[in-house]
């Protein structure tokens, strides 16, 4: 255990001590319920608030002796997807790389992670009232058992890792995951994708990677565990930290990745300014990917009326609503708009001249892709989030619930802020005082 569990302050949220993975549940705190009064529009049906858990007590709980101060970080993170579990109100959640930050040194910014020991994993919550419950957690390891952590896979493609307040660099990590999306398989294993590596990620269902699928070319060695290049060469120029965040699967077993922003292709300011981004689909029968599609984003001051920088725009969520049709997320960190696609054959440019990176001008690069011949996937609106009062900001993960009801989970970034002032001159976390809440929101019209 942390020895920070115990009697913790936080400015603005409660105070929760560690005690063991099997009473977890017993750290709760209480959220609102809010609800519109027109049963035409959209509304919050449910809030349900995640308690404080100490970061040293969960994790050592699951993996022990891997993190020896937590730095006063509660668990959070679990908002980074959300699928069923089956029973009512049960969800699977995964969590990001876990707490990081932005510091600049010298003019540049700097990655850090004041909890390099904290393992990524997958969490099953349950929902209950206006509470969130831990109900487990498994921890993602590699195939000897040890934790993959979080930490950046490779110099030069990833960020430089740092300290707490961005003084001393680590180490990197090729077993390191941020992993971004999730979803189960029939035999109870699960899959993920990540960002480092832009990869589709197989693991056990006690969390053990059983492979870890990139883009050709990746190269990436030093593993402890299988590792196969079978996703198309191009997703090499995704942006930093823009690799997958959205999994989906189908009903045929097939699994739909997406990528979370434009690449930059052919260069980081193409990335920024374009609003196509790609779907990729994934047979696990084959190991392969089977089709993939363009996808092309509204402009962002529609997404976000609040926003005028066309590269906040990501794709953070995809859900699998029946047949070849997907719900997919647009947002940025502070609006979410949900769209209606269908994955149709004659939308495939899997191979075609779009996946060479030599192309010019790039399917990034296009102003009009539909006008250049680019067979964009045709969507429809279902909900425009950023109109449906109680609704946070910075959702990441979308679950159907049933034909009219939908849960989200929001992001809270285990309650980190950026810059040097994250931390106290003890070097414990001033904590944002933004919660992980799943909010359950009903659709008028339903999918």
């Amino acid at each position: 255990m942390s020895p920070h569990a115990v009697g913790r302050r936080h400015v603005h949220r409660s105070v929760a001590a560690g005690v063991p993975l099997a009473v977890l549940a017993a750290f709760m705190v209480s959220g609102t319920a809010s609800a519109a009064d027109d049963p035409s529009q959209a509304q919050v049906t449910r809030t349900a608030t995640l308690g404080d858990i100490p970061l040293g007590a969960f994790s050592n709980a699951l993996l022990p002796g891997t993190v020896d101060d937590d730095r006063g970080v509660d668990l959070g993170g679990i908002g980074s997807d959300i699928c069923p579990a089956g029973r009512k109100g049960e969800f699977w959640t995964v969590t990001d790389r876990g707490p990081n930050g932005q510091i600049k040194v010298d003019g540049k910014k700097r990655r850090t992670f004041p909890v390099p020991g904290f393992d990524p994993a997958i969490v099953k919550i349950r929902v209950s009232g206006d509470t969130v419950h831990v109900l487990d957690a498994i921890p993602i390891t590699t195939s000897s058992g040890k934790p993959v952590t979080g930490l950046p896979n490779q110099p030069g493609r990833d960020e430089a890792p740092y300290s707490y307040d961005a003084q001393t660099p680590l180490t990197y990590n090729a077993n390191g995951v941020d992993t971004e999306g999730i979803v189960r398989a029939g035999d109870g294993s699960f899959w993920l994708v990540d960002e480092y590596g832009r990869s589709l990620i197989h693991v056990s269902a006690r969390g053990k990677v059983l492979t870890r699928y990139v883009p050709e070319g990746l190269n990436l060695t030093g593993t402890d565990y299988p590792v196969v290049e079978a996703l198309p060469a191009v997703l090499l120029h995704r942006k930093t930290n823009r690799g997958f965040e959205g999994l989906a699967q189908l009903p045929g077993g097939d699994l739909v990745m997406a990528v979370q922003s434009p690449l930059s292709l052919p260069d980081g300011d193409a990335g920024d300014a374009s609003r196509t981004t790609r779907l990729l689909r994934f047979s696990p029968k084959k190991r392969a990917v089977t089709a993939e599609y363009a996808y092309r984003f509204d402009p962002v001051n529609v997404v976000d009326p609040s926003e005028d920088d066309t590269s906040e725009l990501k794709i953070s969520s995809v859900v699998a609503v029946g047949g070849d049709r997907l719900l997919v997320e647009e947002r940025t960190d502070k609006a979410a708009r949900l769209q209606l696609v269908k994955l149709t054959r004659d939308a495939d440019i899997l191979g075609e001249a779009w996946d060479d990176d030599t192309t010019s001008p790039s399917l990034e690069q296009l102003d009009d892709p539909a006008a250049a011949g680019v067979p964009v996937l045709r969507k429809r609106l279902v909900v425009d989030l950023g109109t449906v009062e109680g609704v946070p900001g910075k959702i990441e993960g979308v679950a159907r619930v049933d034909h009219d009801t939908l849960a989200l989970i929001n992001d809270n970034d285990f309650g980190m802020t950026d810059g040097a002032g994250a931390f106290d001159a003890q070097g414990r976390l001033i904590d944002s005082g933004i919660e992980t809440t799943v909010t359950y929101v009903r659709l008028p019209r339903g999918i």
